[in-house]
């Protein structure tokens, strides 16, 4: 399960697809709907945050925007908790070295898998899912090293 804290725009296809199913795998972890992952660290940050499912849903109306814009089809409708104007999400934070980690990955894996679209990474800007707010830091403590 990779559930990237870069921004969905940095993702190739296959990146976008794969996150927004992991996601909704998440999601069912978080409700309580599935005995497998539920140990899983990429879930930590969400479990800190006051309401999971919300802020987890907030993070899949992320990458449903990106789909949008790439006139891709993902059913908003599975999507529990949608974020709302009225209630905006609480943002949850990310730290630098986390940032770093996860872009040092995407590049591997889109060099693998996607030539163009690793060049148009290569040359973006490095940024957050819209949802979370960079902090100085390292590496988070949840993340499994040599994914």
């Amino acid at each position: 399960m990779r559930l990237w804290s870069l921004h969905p725009s940095l993702l190739d296809r296959r990146g976008l697809v794969a996150c927004w199913r992991e996601t909704l795998l998440a999601q069912k972890v978080l409700r309580g709907q599935t005995k497998g992952y539920t140990r899983h660290p990429q879930l930590t940050r969400f479990r800190r945050m006051v309401d999971p499912v919300a802020s987890v849903g907030a993070y899949l109306a992320g990458l449903a925007d990106e789909a949008d814009a790439r006139e891709f089809t993902f059913n908003r409708g599975l999507i529990v908790v949608p974020p709302s104007v009225a209630v905006p999400p609480a943002r949850m934070t990310v730290t630098s070295g986390q940032l770093d980690h996860e872009w040092a990955h995407l590049l591997v894996k889109t060099e693998a898998r996607d030539a163009a679209w690793h060049a148009h990474v290569v040359a973006a800007e490095r940024r957050p899912h819209p949802l979370f707010d960079v902090v100085p830091g390292p590496i988070e403590e949840w993340e499994i090293l040599g994914d």
